[in-house]
């Protein structure tokens, strides 16, 4: 592999009885720290507070948290064991309400065990082995289709690349840190660069979290991808200055009409790419795609806590008791969306029709792979 290769987010250590492995996100880029995941509980925390991030990563996560549920259960018969599973997905579904992922994962574990819990000849512990097997199966999975979005991806910044360099704009993180290891938005920059390209990548700081400058400037910077850091009020600057030639960014969610909900300021993002005609990408693994939901007015947006805006990294930069508006994500719609890239190719408007034919080709459901 070449120096471009980014980092594990998410694995798992040792045997049947190991642990789930994850990069604590809230201490980058200060520090790099591993945790070892034993418990559902501590599954559910990581993911609550960020801990792990990201649509993808966030259902594999979650898929070790069903395994680590019940593996110490003293369950006698598949029948109970499936009870404790539907139970520890329901807690799990509590943790975040956006990324579609997350919802995905929790169904594909409980259908596993509740086709093989039908099983006359099949006991306990090998049911519990197969949830693991599952599981692990998601990141072998998730790292195909980041790969196959990165050389899709990769493919169009060359055609739309004006310079020798190709400059990308990025908003959030959904490099590696939000998959298992490749990401999405950034899986074709490394690609390209794997290609022997120079990429050049511009991160959005993200407000207020600072994904953007915590996370893919960070991630990029450990795999030698020159980033220059950006705040999010700087974007119109730079795209008026003929600086980027694509934007790219990932997705907690796409409805059936091509609406896109992702990190908050994407939409603002989307609207100046629009003004100084620049192509607008969203890398799309098609587990992201909600079919269920006709446009992104329905995409449930979370809100989060006050304090990330007034007192954010311990310092208080709002008056005590003011008013704050904290959601975590906004909905773009489809209209400013130039193209999704997805593992099975570029897709583009109408989505009504484009998305409605490569779902059906997949039978009509997400894809079977684990983002």
């Amino acid at each position: 592999m070449s120096n471009h290769t980014p980092v594990k987010t998410i694995e798992w250590v040792g045997d049947a009885g190991g642990s789930a492995r994850i990069i604590d996100q809230t201490l980058l880029p200060t520090a790099l720290r591993y945790l070892d995941i034993v418990e559902v509980s501590t599954m559910w925390e990581a993911i609550k507070v960020l801990r792990v991030r990201g649509a993808p990563a966030i259902g594999i996560a979650a898929a070790f948290g069903v395994y680590l549920a019940v593996r110490d259960s003293t369950a006698q018969d598949t029948a109970k064991l499936l009870g404790e599973i539907d139970e520890a997905a329901s807690f799990l579904a509590t943790s975040r309400p956006t990324a579609v992922n997350l919802f995905w994962a929790l169904k594909r574990m409980q259908k596993l065990a509740a086709r093989h819990a039908k099983l006359v000849d099949l006991g306990v512990p090998e049911l519990k082995a197969l949830l693991l097997a599952e599981a692990t199966a998601m990141i072998d999975e998730d790292n195909a289709v980041c790969r196959s979005i990165g050389a899709h991806g990769a493919a169009l910044l060359a055609k739309n690349s004006l310079n020798e360099s190709i400059n990308i704009l990025t908003h959030c993180n959904a490099g590696g840190l939000a998959t298992a290891q490749w990401g999405t938005a950034l899986a074709p920059v490394y690609v390209a660069a794997e290609q022997g390209r120079t990429v050049h990548v511009f991160a959005d700081e993200t407000r207020p979290l600072l994904q953007g400058s915590r996370l893919t400037a960070w991630e990029l910077h450990q795999a030698g991808i020159p980033v220059t850091v950006i705040t999010d009020n700087m974007a119109a600057t730079v795209m008026s200055k003929r600086r980027i030639d694509a934007v790219i960014v990932g997705t907690d969610r796409v409805a059936a009409n091509g609406d896109v909900a992702n990190k908050i300021g994407t939409f603002g993002v989307a609207i100046l790419a629009k003004e100084f005609g620049i192509p607008f990408y969203v890398a799309a693994p098609l587990s992201s795609i909600d079919m269920e939901l006709a446009s992104g007015d329905l995409i449930p947006i979370e809100e989060r806590k006050p304090d990330e805006i007034t007192n954010g990294f311990g310092r208080r930069t709002a008056p005590i008791d003011v008013q704050v508006f904290n959601p975590a994500f906004d909905v773009t719609p489809h209209r400013y969306i130039t193209a999704l890239i997805t593992e099975k190719g570029i897709i583009r408007a109408p989505y009504n029709e484009t998305l409605q034919s490569v779902m059906s080709e997949q039978g009509g459901k997400v894809n079977e792979h684990g983002e």
